[in-house]
């Protein structure tokens, strides 16, 4: 007959690891009021494993093939109790295992994932970047680069700035940084300040430095920031007249084109637009009538030496602090080969890119200690102190007025520059730059060309392209069709105004490649072959515009001088990397 009772599993935990199990024993037929009370009851062996096990579908199955079965009543019902075998604990234990292990392996491939994005090398990376990088490199290998700021780095350097380094961060000066973990950086950093120093021959007790601008923009508006307040006034060489916009520029129209003419008062002084030398006794009066807190010497197109003495006497005169900016010639100064502004100026800046063969950035020098009695009146010292404060004012400028944290790496790769600076090759290196510019200037006054000033004292001329009828702008771009690299320039005229008519030229990244002074004699004729296609160009077609349009770029006497620039180009190897 049918049984009208009801078993009911709970899996309720007690104390002893048993199972309680109820029975309800309500007949289905009867009325609520004559059903029978559940009854509890408890297994005396506590049960190790499921009743029932779970298969693919999530579906709960039976696994009476697995169990032995006994056999018992209650209340007259015959019940059968399902046991699982001893053999079975293992294979719980064996499955639990498993889920363990299973665990274990999902740990690791979390852990795989994060870890892969790291060790792979750029050309797997992102291939983009790797494909956009080796073009840049080969045109590197297959020109001439005549940029005068322009310089190749040697391997060490690019291996600092590739390292590990750019991992940390290290806001704040050697022993008193923002973050933890920094014993090593300040390490590299103070090393680094040191050749700085011994790079120029300066005396730790009477120079500082500053390793960590990002530029030498960057430096010169921190050396504003410091000793300066908005709307103080400064004074440098004007741009068109070789100066740079850092010093402060305005546009004729009046447009303040850089950041130390926005926030400062800016007026500058200019070459002769005969001689293109500078002016000195124009500089003067003007200085005396404007009174500037700080006269900056220095510039990025100037081919000749900057009188020093003379502007030192201009400074004390007027009060002013005497600031020089030596990006272009930091390379000569080190090696000996040009006048020291250390011997006269305040404070001294530098990109170490250019002629010092380092990374991208830029440094600051300033004077500590007592003030020789000659020097002029100085910015927020007062009429009677006689102790430089600049250290703590420029420090602060740097970080935190306008910088976060350093480049660790670019001060590895600076300090790496500057123990190369202080070697015997170096000098021979600047020695050879300066007699490689004055071959090219040579060259080109032989073959009728007209250079501002008649020729230059350091590593770059400039070319005044008008008398052949061209500009800057066109002979640049030609010669970029011709894997020669130069960059133009405002030149000014006899009767002062500004036109873009000319280029400068440089020689340290080519010397850095090993050209000689009879390598400069053949760079000359291609220069000159390009100046005779921009010629032709411009009487066919009117301007360059339409000389593009019509493919100037496969032209035949391109294509053959681009030929025979790559031909001469490869013969000197690339420092740095291998081609």
């Amino acid at each position: 007959m049918d049984s009208k009772l009801t078993l009911g599993f709970h899996r309720t935990q007690i104390a002893d690891d048993s199972i309680c199990l109820q029975l309800d024993s309500s007949l289905r037929d009867l009325p609520a009021a004559n059903s029978v009370s559940p009854i509890p009851l408890q297994l005396l062996e506590p049960l190790t494993g499921s009743p029932y096990s779970i298969n693919q579908n999530g579906e709960k199955e039976d696994d009476d093939d697995d169990r032995d079965v006994e056999e018992f009543r209650i209340l007259g019902h015959s019940l059968c109790l399902k046991r699982r075998r001893e053999s079975d604990s293992s294979t719980s234990n064996k499955r639990e295992a498993s889920s363990s292990s299973n665990g274990v392996d999902v740990e690791e491939r979390r852990r795989d994932l994060v870890k892969t994005w790291g060790n792979q090398p750029l050309s797997a990376a992102d291939s983009e970047i790797f494909e956009i990088m080796e073009k840049e490199k080969e045109r590197q290998f297959k020109g001439i680069e005549l940029i005068a700021s322009e310089n190749f780095v040697c391997r060490a350097v690019m291996e600092a700035l590739g390292s590990h380094l750019t991992n940390k961060y290290s806001e704040g000066m050697p022993g008193a940084r923002y973050y933890g973990g920094n014993q090593y950086i300040d390490e590299i950093e103070l090393l680094c300040c040191k050749r700085a120093l011994e790079a120029f021959g300066l005396d730790s007790e009477s120079w500082g430095v500053n390793v960590q601008p990002y530029s030498c923009t960057s430096a010169n508006f921190a050396v504003y920031t410091g000793l300066l307040l908005p709307g103080d006034r400064i004074m440098g060489l004007d741009t068109p007249s070789g100066g740079n916009t850092s010093h402060g520029y305005y546009t004729p129209n009046g447009r303040k084109v850089s950041g130390a003419s926005i926030f400062f008062e800016s007026l500058p002084y200019k070459v002769n637009p005969q001689t293109g030398y500078i002016d000195f006794d124009k500089l003067e009066e003007r200085a005396l009538d404007f009174r500037p807190k700080i006269l900056i010497c220095g510039g990025s197109s100037y081919p000749r030496e900057w009188g020093y003495a003379r502007l030192r006497h201009i400074a004390d005169k007027c009060g002013a602090v005497l600031m020089c900016d030596m990006a272009q010639i930091s390379g000569l100064v080190a090696a000996k080969e040009c006048l020291n502004p250390f011997d006269y100026c305040d404070i001294v800046t530098s990109t170490t890119h250019k002629s010092l063969r380092g990374p991208r950035g830029g440094i600051i020098f300033y004077r500590k200690g007592t003030k020789p009695r000659k020097r002029g009146i100085h910015l927020g010292q007062g009429d009677e102190s006689d102790q430089y404060d600049f250290e703590e004012k420029i420090n602060f400028a740097v970080f935190p007025s306008l910088q976060g944290g350093p480049h660790n790496n670019h001060i590895a790769a600076l300090a790496i520059a500057f123990k190369q600076v202080t070697t015997p090759e170096y000098k021979a290196y600047m020695q050879q730059v300066k007699k490689n510019a004055q071959a090219l200037a040579a060259a080109l006054l032989r073959r009728k060309c007209r250079l501002v000033t008649g020729g230059t004292d350091n590593h770059l001329i400039l070319w005044d392209l008008r008398p052949l009828g061209l500009t800057g702008k066109a002979y640049e771009k030609v010669c970029e069709l011709c894997h020669i690299t130069v960059n133009k320039i405002a030149i000014f005229g006899d009767n002062g105004t500004i036109t873009p008519g000319g280029v400068r030229i440089g020689t340290p990244a080519m010397t850095s490649r090993g050209c000689l002074e009879s390598d400069f004699e053949t760079i000359a004729d291609f220069l000159l072959k390009a100046a005779h296609i921009v010629c032709m160009v411009l009487r066919e077609h009117g301007n360059l515009q339409k000389a593009f349009t019509n493919g100037l770029q496969t032209k035949k006497e391109i294509l053959e001088l681009q030929k025979q620039v790559e031909n001469f180009a490869t013969q000197f190897a690339m420092p740095g990397f291998d081609m």
